[in-house]
């Protein structure tokens, strides 16, 4: 039986097959569950940030969609509290016509009742023969502005001032209808000049309450545009601020995008790398194993051909026995390095391992060697800062003790000069009796004086330290 018909019994298993018949090491299954139960971890800690930033984004969406709400309710209030201002500014104009035409109406009504008075007093009717029929009651508010008439116009004599109106106007009895006429001849044009006098102060009456209105219009319209630029103003401001914040959110999204996606590139190139790494290894472990079986294999038949020869050359046994010895041979050096093959892909096996430990342990002491280096770093900064405050307390210390030893310097200066003055007066007011008593005193009290001078002296020397210190700190 030849190596095809053993070929042909026995076919050569695939990879898979020969993949799964292999047996892995204890500590490479260990290994790789190990790898596993980290990769999920991972994935749940990225699924949980990724939920809190979920909650985070959609509080603050929210957030953003009240304020946007309340912005618009308070942009409505503020046009319905225009609207409101321009309806009232539109009332009240109405109300000064209807108070215009009151005026002209009253006034009118004051001309009439003259007239009649005029006619009656032509005509000579006792008061039994006169019959008023009224369908309303007289309105006598007539507006008058004493300030503003002429010295030269006499004030009607049927007509009493009250009081201000509502509309701003004055109010004015008429008498008429308790005194009659006296002297049966009225001059008409007096009549006149005060009906004119009258209608001028309801003028000016109106005048200035149109005047008044007008300037509060324009006050609150300018009130209003100082609002709207204000509020154009802060919502410019909110603009450029929430334009920064989102070009700043982009940059860094874009910067985070560009550094996953290089990341996600790197890792992908590393894992093809090991992959073709790893398919290198397997095909030319297969290779061997492919090959040795062949040598098997020819072994055997030529093992065959030897038995079926050894019945014809039995003169020939010491050579049939020294090549299966070689044969022998061959197959065990075949074994051994088939067994030395094994052997170096488990060793290398576990250097892959201890060198993949090694690397994760140089990267948790790398991500600890920059954590304890932002901790010193924030320490330094805080000393620094608490160094710079210590310096500026120690500077302002400084000024103010300096402007302390500058005013009792000047303050001792002062006080000096106050005590020439005063010897001076006192040298001038005493007479020259009483030189000889004051050389005694200025004797007596020259230790004093000496005294007092060194002790100054130390002062003023102690103060240049103190300030030569300063300058030095």
């Amino acid at each position: 039986m030849d190596c095809s018909d053993i070929s042909s019994e026995s076919p050569i298993p695939s990879v898979s097959e020969r993949l799964s018949k292999l047996n892995p090491s204890k500590e490479l299954l260990e290994y790789y569950r190990k790898k596993i139960i980290d990769y999920d971890n991972e994935h749940d800690e990225f699924l949980d940030k990724l939920e809190k930033y979920k909650s985070s984004y959609e509080e603050q969406h929210k957030l953003e969609c009240e304020l946007r709400q309340r912005d618009d309710e308070i942009k409505e209030l503020q046009k319905a509290l225009s609207d409101m201002q321009i309806f009232l500014f539109q009332e009240r104009e109405h109300v000064l016509r209807l108070y215009a035409e009151n005026d002209r109406l009253k006034i009118q009504e004051l001309n009439d009742r003259k007239k009649i008075q005029h006619l009656l007093s032509l005509t000579q009717l006792t008061d039994n023969e006169i019959t008023y029929f009224l369908k309303d009651q007289p309105l006598n508010i007539i507006p008058r502005r004493s300030d503003v008439r002429s010295p030269n116009l006499e004030k009607p004599k049927n007509i009493r001032f009250t009081d201000r109106g509502p509309g701003g106007h004055h109010k004015a009895m008429s008498s008429s209808n308790k005194q009659t006429s006296k002297s049966p001849s009225v001059n008409i044009t007096n009549n006149e000049r005060q009906n004119y006098q009258l209608q001028i102060e309801s003028l000016q009456a109106q005048l200035e309450e149109q005047t008044k209105l007008s300037r509060e219009q324009i006050n609150s319209l300018l009130e209003d545009r100082k609002v709207q630029n204000d509020e154009q103003k802060a919502q410019q401001v909110q603009d450029a601020e929430k334009i920064l914040r989102l070009t700043d959110n982009l940059q860094k999204t874009q910067t985070l995008l560009y550094e996953s996606t290089k990341d996600y590139l790197e890792v992908k190139y590393e894992i093809r790398l090991k992959e073709r790494k790893w398919v290198d290894e397997r095909d030319k472990i297969l290779q061997e194993m492919n090959s040795l079986r062949e040598k098997l294999c020819g072994k055997k038949k030529c093992n065959k051909v030897s038995n079926s020869e050894n019945a014809d050359t039995q003169n020939r046994s010491s050579g049939g026995s020294n090549i299966r010895l070689t044969n022998l041979m061959v197959i065990n050096q075949l074994r051994n390095s088939l067994e030395q093959t094994q052997n170096m892909a488990e060793m290398y096996r576990e250097q892959v391992i201890g060198l993949e430990d090694e690397l994760a342990r140089i990267k948790e002491e790398n991500d600890n060697g920059k954590d304890s280096f932002k901790i010193k770093v924030e320490k330094l900064t805080q000393r620094l800062q608490l160094m710079n405050q210590r310096y500026e307390a120690l500077e302002k210390r400084r000024e103010l003790e300096v402007e302390g030893f500058k005013n009792d310097i000047k303050i001792m200066r002062q006080r000096l000069k106050d005590v020439e003055k005063q010897l001076f007066k006192v040298t001038v007011n005493i007479g020259d009796q009483f030189d000889f008593e004051i050389l005694k005193n200025v004797h007596s009290t020259a230790h004093r004086a000496k005294k007092i001078a060194g002790e100054l002296h130390n002062l003023k020397s102690h103060v240049y330290g103190l300030e030569r210190e300063l300058k030095n700190l």
